[in-house]
């Protein structure tokens, strides 16, 4: 089990790996070294948080890890470049669910050491991000909770946007744009109802609140990418990819992940690109 400082570091290093992988990418002559970078980065990230403090269930985690490792390398081998826009959008979706069960997750936790605290019961049975948790004040409990809430919502729309960009791109969905009658009015109408649930949650209802919150995101980012053309489907692509961004480092405040948090640089990139070409649109 290795100490905090360590992760710590690690984190450090990796983000600097990441952001020289992204900056290399713009050169084609330093791509090769730059995929390296990110290699690296991600080996680093992925380790020292399997290995961080208060971590176990290795029986559970390490086969996972294998499993996951294996479909991404198969996938990789499959994947010609041509269809690299797809290939993102896909991993877009991941991103963007599994900030939704983290999310869920850590309010399952919340609700768990607050339990404890009601029975007056001894917080020392916590382990993991509940033992984090159990040394939070009321106030860092709301901004927790305020973290879920964005995690979720964001997540969702990432989840549902990517899974149909990925089906315009492959051709597997119809690229012409395509809305339920009330067009944008419905996005607003589930956000406005999203955000009287968040409302809700925060002062005390129940995990319902969240279940029905990530239903309505996910209906928005499948009715938003839908009512995009298959021709402006990189616009989308890359506003996906800030969404992903703005998802895990929900997530990175929520588990107090310095890493995740470094991912706010990182949808600064694709903001900024997806502006661009909607004003040269």
């Amino acid at each position: 089990m290795l100490e905090q400082g360590f992760v710590s570091a690690a984190a450090i290093a990796a983000s600097v790996l990441f952001i020289l992988s992204l900056g290399g990418l713009s050169n084609q002559e330093k791509a090769k070294r730059a995929v390296w970078y990110g290699i690296v980065g991600m080996a680093l990230a992925v380790f020292f948080t399997a290995f961080g403090p208060g971590i176990g269930g290795y029986w559970r985690l390490i086969p996972m890890m294998l499993i996951g490792a294996g479909i991404g390398a198969y996938v990789a081998g499959k994947v010609e470049m041509t269809e690299m826009p797809q290939l993102v959008a896909a991993l877009h979706s991941f991103v963007g669910l599994a900030a939704v069960f983290v999310a869920w997750s850590a309010d399952l936790e919340r609700r768990r050491v607050m339990a404890a605290r009601a029975a007056e019961a001894s917080l020392d049975q916590f382990s993991a991000f509940a033992a984090l948790v159990a040394t939070k004040a009321p106030d860092e409990l709301m901004f927790l909770q305020v973290e879920v809430v964005l995690g979720i919502f964001i997540g969702a729309v990432t989840f549902t946007g990517s899974v149909i960009a990925f089906g315009k791109l492959a051709g597997k969905v119809d690229g012409k744009p395509k809305q339920l009658p009330g067009g944008h009015m419905l996005n607003a109408g589930a956000a406005a109802l999203s955000l009287l649930l968040a409302i809700m949650y925060l002062n005390g209802a129940g995990f319902w609140t969240l279940l029905v919150i990530a239903a309505l995101a996910f209906f928005i980012g499948y009715h938003l990418i839908m009512g995009i053309g298959g021709a402006d489907m990189p616009v989308g692509v890359s506003m996906l990819n800030s969404y992903s961004g703005w998802a895990a480092a929900a997530i990175g405040f929520t588990l107090s992940n310095d890493l995740l948090i470094v991912t706010v640089r990182w949808w600064a990139l694709p903001v900024r690109f997806s502006l661009t070409l909607c004003v040269r649109r």
